[in-house]
């Protein structure tokens, strides 16, 4: 499983973006040691507060940010009532965990209660699209996008959905529809990622496409890594890369010129 920071481009092959509705940058929150600082001492009369303790929902956020997600799911399941945001935030732990069909079983609980949220809509695409079932993916993407036009993160999925069927021009459409919604979908690592499988050509054909939404976006590196690995993956050739007008942008950077200068490993 990858991810991609905007420092360092790891292009494994495109991951699918995973929604926690109701949760918004679940995985994201960082913490940091506090300054020092002078303690106050409370006067002896004075008792502390108890603390409240946490919801199941609460402590399974917690421990689904520290990755530790069978704990979250057990959690999550001790909530005195199962929510469609609950089933949802479980579908999404077993998935890290690479478990498919518990995933899927907790998605659809999750539609049961919320049929028109597209973002378990989302989430139950990309367990189709890891099983390689990528027509059932793409009509639950588009159902999606239907609800929410507007969503990034769905419409890459389909753009990547479609890659993997090899409809390159749709695809692209739909990384290019993303990518006019929010410029730096590439770079998003706020939500949680499950790689996304593929044989060697299809990654070729997918990074590649990647490569031209880094272009477009301004991410160098990153477009920079994403053509080499569909160069080595054998899917394009220095030449076309070289005549492709849509990388026009990088033709004056030197580490886009000494890619193109170096010799062919086919």
């Amino acid at each position: 499983m990858s991810r991609i920071s905007k420092n360092r481009w790891t292009p494994a092959g495109p991951a699918l973006l995973i929604a926690i509705a109701g949760t918004p940058g679940l995985l994201c929150a960082q913490t940091s040691e506090p300054p020092t600082a002078t303690p106050i001492v409370q006067p002896a009369s004075e008792s502390p507060t108890p603390a409240k303790p946490p919801t199941p929902e609460q402590l399974g956020d917690s421990l689904s940010a520290h990755q530790r997600y069978q704990a979250a799911i057990e959690a999550y399941s001790k909530a005195p009532e199962m929510t469609a945001t609950i089933w949802n935030k479980m579908g999404i732990s077993y998935q890290m965990m690479l478990n498919s069909h518990d995933a899927m079983r907790c998605y659809k609980e999750s539609l049961k209660l919320d049929p028109h949220n597209p973002q378990v809509l989302n989430n139950l695409g990309t367990v189709y699209a890891s099983m390689k079932d990528y027509g059932q993916a793409d009509r639950l993407y588009r159902k999606a996008i239907k609800l929410d036009p507007k969503d990034a993160p769905i419409l890459k999925n389909l753009g990547t959905n479609l890659l993997e069927e090899k409809k390159y021009d749709k695809g692209w459409d739909a990384y290019q529809q993303a990518i006019a919604i929010d410029p730096e979908i590439f770079a998003d690592h706020s939500n949680p990622k499950v790689e996304n499988p593929t044989s060697v050509a299809e990654r070729g054909a997918m990074n590649y496409y990647m490569a031209l939404g880094c272009a477009r976006t301004g991410y160098v590196d990153c477009a920079l890594q994403y053509l080499r690995a569909a160069l080595d993956e054998g899917f394009t050739s220095r030449k076309k890369i070289a005549a492709d007008a849509q990388f026009a942008s990088l033709r004056g950077n030197p580490a886009f010129q000494q890619l193109m200068a170096e010799p062919s490993s086919q």
